[in-house]
């Protein structure tokens, strides 16, 4: 192995070297601890730490990094400390998340180091969002993301890498390319000469390099940073290397051909450049005993530490699913955190808005997609740190023309036409809320939110449980059938988001709901699904005032009073229930609009059980499955004695939507509303 210092000191080289030494005797202390039960899982990065120990020692502390499993020296190179990982390691309390992650599956924005999830792909479309967030904030700075040569198999490193491309974003991309995708070779992973070549089809500079070569990975990844800053581009490093352990502890290696750790075993990063700097005169063997023996001992002290059991409080692992909203400032507004670049202009507070009860103003009939696009124009107004995301948003206005001249108003770096890459921009919205932007992403269709499905159940969801990070995240879903538009622009999908823990669900009836939740969800530090019934966006009129103003999230509502049926439902089936209780004169409806499908207003639930002891749940979605199950079962539980006849369900046939429109009124609950109500009445 070749070594070329080129102008770097004495103390730089020592620096590197100590930066790969000190994860490398830590593993070797973990695997002692895994033998005899101390930790329980262990993913070895042995054989690959000049990686992590050139990526870290190139880019600046306060840029981001998404780690994978093997890059301990990541961590010990953002000067984490080793007692706190151990901890973490322990699945102690006292660890990075609170006994909630394994291993290396968490992260710390005091580090900026984001957590990883097992499905690996999904963090190359994160650090596109850190990217932009730099961008926009014209700092010269870069996002980084580690893959390994499996993970390069993924939609999401496709659409990572395209994104990055066509929005000219400064993020590096590192494929550790050790050879093994747990067991399977890179024989069955690829057919290109080499991944770095991949880079080049999506029109970014890519280069191969030595990962065994600490002053290679350093100087490369030194001159790309440059680059990807100077360039505004993004690049793609692809470190040929070797896992010397298996893919974890427990799965061994025998099904990696004995011949290759022997030849890689010659090229090991620390014994070849610890030689290297032996005959370099830059240290001794006197030294290197030294800077070993002080490692060993703060390793010792800070793995003995007596884990303290934990003491499960159910009230608190509910509470961390969710981020708090932040708190008024001294003058009664909130932060507007992470202003774009402007010059000479600072960042404002904004007031809190009031609610929808407190709405003064004009009112003005309007429609509900009218209200929508007066919810987002007003809050795009208002935060300057608020980025609007999907396909054909821009010159085009969206498929529904909902943004329609919000180009002209707010810019292109404000309003961004995205590729068709779902999964891709949930991503990248994840990636701006660390960098404390907001975002709305339009999904065009909710039909389509499948292929950004594990982004948002996986990654947006979960990470504020797992490590304290919000994901300020919106997710706009035109939804529902009734327009003949078949089955894969017409399905209702919230209930498949409503099992979520960590989400929130939103679902309005009318215009000045939709406006007022709208904004409400975007003030919210926590991800929510919007949905919005393609077939009332111009079909509703109502009262809607002009003024700028939130509703509550998780606060169902009344629409009719009544005694003798309570119809609970949302969406269309609100208009459903109106409309089969004008033709029922001699009977007394009382009709409950959710509003928010996640959390659900229970005591607005129960109230309505108690006003009428006959309770019917409507909804578009289909039986099986359907919200109205779960509600269902909270009456059966909890509201059983106000009950006068068992809870009734009337939802769409257990089937995909149709597209001939007598086949889709056939499928939709409506088609059997009157007859399931006529039952309930009879009991």
């Amino acid at each position: 192995m070749q070594f070329d210092r080129k102008d770097l000191s004495d103390d730089q080289l020592t620096g590197l070297y100590e930066t790969m030494l000190y994860p490398r005797l830590i593993e070797e202390k973990m695997l002692v601890l895994l033998r005899q039960g101390r930790i329980s899982k262990w993913f070895s990065g042995i054989g690959q730490e000049a990686i992590s120990a050139g990526v870290v020692s190139a880019l600046q502390q306060d840029e981001w990094i998404m780690p994978l499993h093997r890059n301990l020296g990541i961590f010990t190179g953002r000067h984490m400390p080793l007692q706190k990982l151990f901890l973490q390691w322990q699945g102690s309390e006292a660890g990075y998340s609170q006994g909630r992650e394994r291993s290396f599956h968490f992260g710390s924005a005091e580090h900026h180091i984001c957590g990883m999830i097992s499905h690996l792909g999904p963090q190359l479309a994160v650090a596109d969002g850190v990217a932009l967030a730099y961008k926009l904030k014209a700092e010269n700075k870069v996002a980084l993301a580690f893959t390994g040569e499996g993970g390069t198999s993924e939609g999401d490193f496709h659409e990572a890498l395209n994104l990055a491309a066509v929005w000219d974003l400064p993020v590096i991309f590192v494929i550790e390319n050790n050879g093994y995708g747990l067991s399977t070779p890179v024989s069955e992973q690829y057919r290109c000469s080499s991944l770095a070549e991949k880079g080049k089809g999506y029109g970014m500079e890519s280069v191969q390099i030595d990962g065994n070569n600490i002053l290679t990975v350093y100087d490369t990844l030194q001159g790309v940073r440059e680059f990807c800053i100077r360039k505004k581009k993004p690049y793609l490093i692809e470190c040929m290397t070797f896992r010397m352990r298996g893919h974890e502890e427990a799965s061994g290696t025998k099904y990696i051909p004995a011949e290759l750790f022997e030849r890689w075993g010659q090229k090991d990063p620390l014994s070849s450049y610890e030689m290297f700097l032996l005959q370099q005169g830059v240290l001794d063997s006197d030294k290197i005993n030294r800077i070993r023996d002080v490692f060993r001992r703060e390793i010792e002290q800070a793995i003995d530490v007596v884990e303290k059991p934990i003491v499960a409080d159910s009230v608190k692992e509910l509470a961390d699913c969710y981020a708090s909203p932040p708190k008024a400032s001294a003058k009664g507004g909130l932060p507007s955190s992470a202003p774009l670049a402007k010059e000479g202009q600072s960042a404002e507070t904004s007031e809190d808005p009031p609610s929808s009860a407190q709405a003064s103003g004009g009112k003005t009939e309007k429609r509900m997609i009218d209200a929508i696009r007066e919810g987002l124009m007003q809050s795009m107004e208002l935060h300057e740190n608020l980025i609007l995301m999907g396909q054909d948003i821009a010159e085009y206005g969206g498929a529904f023309k909902i943004t329609e001249g919000f180009l002209e108003k707010f810019g292109r770096e404000r309003v961004r036409n995205t590729p068709l890459c779902e999964s891709a921009i949930v991503g990248a919205a994840l990636g701006l809320s660390l960098e404390g932007f907001k975002s709305v992403m339009e999904m065009q269709f909710a039909d389509f939110v499948t292929v950004g499905f594990n982004q948002i159940v996986n990654n947006l969801a979960k990470i504020h449980y797992r490590w304290k990070q919000n994901a300020d995240v919106v997710i706009r879903m035109p939804t529902g059938a009734g327009v003949g538009a078949g089955p894969f622009h017409s399905q209702s999908n919230e209930a498949w988001f409503t099992h979520v823990p960590g989400l929130k669900v939103v679902y309005p009836s009318n215009p000045e709901d939709a406006k007022g939740l709208l904004i409400a969800a975007i003030n919210d530090p926590n991800p929510v699904l919007f949905f919005e019934h393609k077939g009332l966006y111009r079909s509703t009129l109502g009262a809607l005032p002009e003024n700028y103003y939130a509703t509550e999230i998780g606060k169902a509502k009344v629409i009719r009073e009544g005694t003798d049926i309570s119809i609970i439902t949302y969406g269309a089936g609100v208009y459903w229930a109106t409309a089969a209780a004008e033709k029922q004169a001699g009977v007394s409806f009382h009709i409950l609009d959710l509003r928010t499908l996640l959390p659900l207003d229970y005591e607005g639930i129960r109230q309505a059980v108690l006003k009428t002891g006959k309770v019917l749940i409507l909804h578009e979605d289909t039986l099986t499955g359907g919200l109205g199950g779960e509600i269902s079962a909270w009456i059966g539980e909890h509201c059983f004695e106000a009950l006068d006849a068992p809870v009734a369900r009337c939802a769409s046939l257990d089937t995909p939507v149709p597209f001939n429109r007598d086949l889709e009124k056939n499928f939709l609950a409506n088609a059997r509303l009157e007859k399931t109500i006529q039952k309930l009445l009879d009991f």
